[in-house]
């Protein structure tokens, strides 16, 4: 697991995704000026945990806020922004 800009009054993005996935780097270029001073992301690896590559399997990379899907890859910036722009869960 990695973090990036770890705060507590943040939002919480969980990428899934393996280790290295071609995938995983140009979305996460998307990503993270779009959710700057806004969430934090957490980096999973889907290769530790059986349940979560069964759950996810040929999806990944996926981007989960909450237990709901927002995007897989190329990244659904729409969906991203309407999570943020969500008030307080």
């Amino acid at each position: 697991k990695s973090r990036f800009a770890p705060r507590a009054d943040m939002l919480k993005i969980t990428l899934y995704s393996p280790p290295e996935c071609h995938l995983s780097e140009p979305l996460l270029e998307q990503l993270l000026p779009l959710i700057e001073g806004r969430a934090e992301i957490e980096i999973v690896d889907v290769e530790q945990s059986v349940a979560l590559e069964r759950r996810y399997g040929l999806k990944i990379p996926v981007l989960v806020a909450d237990d709901v899907e927002l995007s897989t890859y190329p990244l659904d910036r729409s969906r991203v922004e309407r999570y943020l722009e969500t008030p307080a869960r």
